[in-house]
């Protein structure tokens, strides 16, 4: 190979790379849009249904309804988090994946609870009743020992790289 063209190869390196890093944030901040457009179409419709079930005091159905829509919205808030905290350092990180599934496993964990709580206030359970009981029994278990195993690897990841979540991975980190 001649030396003149390991020179132009060499010189469409930086312009590919270039190229390709102004398509990931531009799709990032596309990403970022439509992020906040659904946060805020979630928190209206949390809004709304409040305020309809502000007529009713005793029904708890509402009070599950809205957590659960406002904990989708911190669920994509910190989506959008990872977003930003990638297009500043150039890397991704392991803890705001974490700590999305952590809140998305207490969201099932409320769901769970407010499907089984109407299902046992019927009083005579039924066969299938009784069977789905036991199975959203054996779930919640499940998701108890998720949410410590990832409670666990936040507090090791902390332990081991102790930045700050504002701050971004440490800016030695690999550029893209």
């Amino acid at each position: 190979m001649d030396t003149d063209e390991a020179n132009e190869k060499i010189a469409w390196r930086p312009f590919s790379t270039r190229i390709f890093v102004q398509a990931e944030h531009g799709l990032y901040v596309a990403l970022a849009v439509l992020l906040c457009a659904t946060s805020i179409v979630v928190i209206l419709g949390a809004a709304v249904t409040l305020w309809t079930g502000l007529g009713d005091w005793t029904a708890t159905n509402t009070v599950f309804v809205v957590i659960d829509r406002l904990l989708v919205v911190l669920m994509l808030v910190e989506i959008l988090h990872t977003v930003l905290v990638s297009v500043r350092s150039g890397a991704l990180t392991c803890e705001p994946f974490l700590i999305v599934g952590l809140i998305a496993s207490i969201r099932r964990i409320l769901v769970i609870t407010l499907e089984t709580s109407q299902t046992t206030q019927q009083g005579n359970m039924s066969n299938e009743a009784m069977r789905t009981f036991h199975n959203s029994m054996i779930e919640l278990g499940v998701l108890a020992v998720l949410i410590l195993v990832m409670v666990a690897s936040i507090y090791m990841l902390r332990r081991v790289d102790p930045v700050s979540t504002e701050q971004g991975p440490d800016e030695t980190a690999i550029k893209t």
